[in-house]
């Protein structure tokens, strides 16, 4: 329920909304959102098909196209909007079964996510289905407790597949014939296992908090093997061709009592070790200088190719780029060069070249890339005003495919050619999506307080005659980069799609790029004193909305701004700091106090010197800090299960947003957690959004 408190004399343009601005066409936010979103492209080993689940307003699917036509056939029917979400899909090496967890990850009470309120409490599952037909089977439970923790491996055979659960790791027969059982029952918690190429081992980190180690468990003698084992932070597991080697990321162990508030370099090494004995070697070690830390994207790019050479990701440079080191040792090259960074990493099928996908020349978008192992020039293979990501090849390398988009067309599977790229799931979009009705977002940079270069992209309403409102959209994260076209994550391909239906009703809008985001480079993305250290991001925000008052179509008395997660922490922040700049947001569960988070910031943060400082340079930095400031009304969204900013961020600022006399809307949704689970929450959410800026910024003549 939309529950309004206001605390101030508003006055009301009616019930009626209508597009503030004659704009062409209007369409609705249900006709935005409709599109399926595609997801979790996979390709089969040894047979020429593919995967990929498709969330169609909310009823998720499994759906598979075979080589050479690529026609795509439905996999599993579930029905509905349910809320429960299919992640790690993977083919068989066969490409007869397809398997995958079902269901949300579990919160501290030890529960998956409800959203539809069920009397009985739904479970995250391992399932696994036949292409040909028939009914998924239950393989197991799986009920892992993080997001995006869901990480099931098949055998190489096909015949069986493991996952960590309930701190440990599971296997079960694909046949579904047997009951899952538990591997191992070691101190700490076992998780990311690798199968052996072979198929008679498997590799996995036993994290034991201030250190961990890689360990192997033999399947036939059930006898566990420690990697080189020391005090260090070990993970990440990769094993060599031959199943003889692994091939691991080393870090530091905790060190207790270290001071919060200076940054320090994150230095790592890469470690490879014989998976019989355990005796292991240092390949490679970092420098200590901030740019030596470990990178973002470390674990998603290790690979072991069939050349002889692993393939790594650094950023010494400045950038994350690739590198490759032979598994004798000796100094790694570089495989990546130019102004950009690297991001998605796949092997080729014949594991003697690499995927990837960059910014290379395009920085506001993603294309895809090749590059030998043991180096050459890299290839671009798409380019030109469209976006494309996943990049896999079919087992016999003479197909790649990926997922794609552009400005107005969102998400779906491609077939890339030398011509290009043909979408392979061409009657999916349904008929009232309004493409046509799109406009495409133009590339703005315009530079912050201190000079740094801010990237954005600016919404213009079709057809527009008078000045007219404008919003900031900040996306959250804030590890996270919002293109020039629908985007690679659903959460961002929504909040593409909104700002899309914002700029039809009227709304300039411009999506910010904040220093902390991704693709520009590791000094912009590791900036000083932000977040809770000062939330220097901020002032990006501020030129974001300096630049929109420069605009001959924007009237500088209603400018507004909305985002989600920290998005909506800067959200609060704008209307808490500047509610002379910003007459009205919407905070999608947003961060509001930073002091609250401490246990985040470091292992046993009370034992630092500086704990006490530390807290209140985060409560400084946090949008309660101002409250007093705050004036201009907000409309606040949240689920109630939210798993990575809890609801208490939002009740209280609700009572201190109440105590200042502040106008404030809530939209309160039960069981829901961070990402909302069903297509009808992300569609209330968004017509809330938008009527709540269309009361609030919207001119009593253009309401007539």
């Amino acid at each position: 329920m939309l529950k309004t408190l206001l605390h101030f004399v508003v006055v009301s343009f009616g019930s009626t909304l209508l597009p503030l601005v004659c704009s062409g066409e209007s369409f609705t936010v249900e006709q935005v959102l409709s599109a399926p979103f595609p997801y979790g492209l996979t390709s089969a080993s040894h047979a020429p098909r593919v995967a990929w689940g498709f969330d169609n307003k909310g009823e998720r699917n499994i759906w598979i196209a075979d080589a050479p036509e690529f026609v795509p056939g439905q996999v599993t029917h579930y029905k509905g909007d349910d809320g429960q979400p299919i992640a790690s899909l993977r083919l068989t090496p066969d490409g007869k079964t397809v398997v995958y967890a079902r269901g949300s990850e579990l919160n501290k009470q030890g529960a998956s996510a409800n959203p539809q309120s069920r009397t009985k409490m739904p479970r995250q599952q391992a399932w696994a289905a036949n292409v040909s037909g028939g009914e998924p089977r239950l393989l197991g439970d799986v009920g892992c407790n993080e997001e995006e923790c869901e990480d099931l491996q098949v055998s190489p055979d096909g015949k069986e597949v493991v996952w960590p659960a309930k701190k440990h790791l599971w296997i079960a027969p694909i046949a579904g014939k047997k009951k899952a059982e538990q591997l191992e029952e070691l101190a700490g918690e076992s998780d990311t296992p690798r199968w052996s190429p072979d198929g008679k081992r498997i590799a996995f980190r036993s994290n034991r908090k201030d250190h961990s180690f890689v360990a192997v468990l033999e399947l036939a003698t059930k006898k566990i093997t420690y990697l080189a084992p020391t005090t260090n932070r070990d993970a990440d597991p990769v094993w060599s061709p031959d199943s003889k080697q692994v091939v691991f990321i080393r870090q530091p162990g905790v060190e207790l009592k270290r001071p919060l508030i200076p940054e320090f370099p994150r230095p790592w090494a890469l470690w490879i070790a014989d998976a019989q004995s355990g005796e292991g070697r240092e390949l490679f070690h970092s420098g200590n200088a901030m740019e030596d830390s470990l990178p973002l994207f470390a674990f998603q790019s290790l690979q072991f190719t069939n050349a002889g050479r692993i393939i790594f990701a650094s950023e010494k440079d400045g950038r994350n780029h690739l590198y490759s080191i032979a598994a004798t040792g000796g100094a790694p090259q570089l495989l990546t060069p130019g102004d950009f960074d690297v991001e998605d990493v796949a092997l080729s099928a014949d594991k003697r070249s690499i995927l990837y996908t960059s910014n290379q020349n395009d920085v506001d978008r993603r294309h895809i890339w090749r590059v030998g192992a043991t180096g050459g020039d890299p290839e671009a293979l798409t380019r030109g005003e469209t976006i494309e990501w996943s990049p896999v090849e079919t087992s016999d390398g003479k197909t790649l495919l990926c997922l794609g988009s552009t400005a107005t067309s969102p998400a779906t599977p491609y077939r890339v050619t030398s011509n290009g790229r043909e979408s392979i799931a061409k009657n999916i979009l349904p008929a009232n999506f309004p493409a046509a009705q799109l406009v495409t977002p133009k590339q703005v940079v315009f530079k912050s307080e201190d000079g740094l270069e801010i990237h954005g992209q600016l919404f213009t309403p079709k057809n527009q005659n008078q000045r007219g409102p404008a919003l900031i959209f900040t996306h959250g994260g804030p590890i996270r980069q919002m293109m020039l076209g629908f985007h690679y994550m659903q959460y961002y391909h929504n909040a593409y799609a909104m700002n899309q239906y914002l700029a039809s009703r009227g709304y300039t809008v411009l999506s910010v790029n904040y220093r902390l985001g991704i693709m520009y480079g590791r000094k912009f993305r590791e900036p000083p004193k932000s977040v809770w250290r000062g939330a220097s991001e901020y002032q990006d925000v501020i030129a974001g909305a300096k630049f929109l008052q420069t605009l001959d179509n924007v009237d500088a008395q209603r400018i507004g701004l909305w985002g989600g997660s920290y998005g909506g922490f800067l959200t609060a922040m704008g209307l808490a700091r500047n509610s002379d700049i910003f007459k009205a947001g919407v905070d999608f569960h947003g961060v509001h106090d930073w002091a609250d988070f401490l246990p985040m910031w470091a292992e046993n943060p009370e034992t630092a010197p500086d704990v006490k400082e530390a807290r209140e340079l985060a409560f400084k930095s946090s949008p309660v800090a101002s409250i007093a400031n705050w004036r201009s009304p907000v409309l606040l969204i949240h689920g109630d299960d939210d798993r990575n900013v809890p609801i208490q961020q939002t009740t209280d600022l609700v009572e201190k947003l109440r105590a200042q006399n502040v106008a404030f809307e809530e939209l309160i949704i039960p069981d829901e957690i961070h990402d909302l689970l069903r297509w009808s929450d992300w569609v209330r959410a968004y017509r809330a959004t938008a009527e709540f800026f269309d009361r609030r910024l919207a001119a009593s003549d253009e309401r007539q």
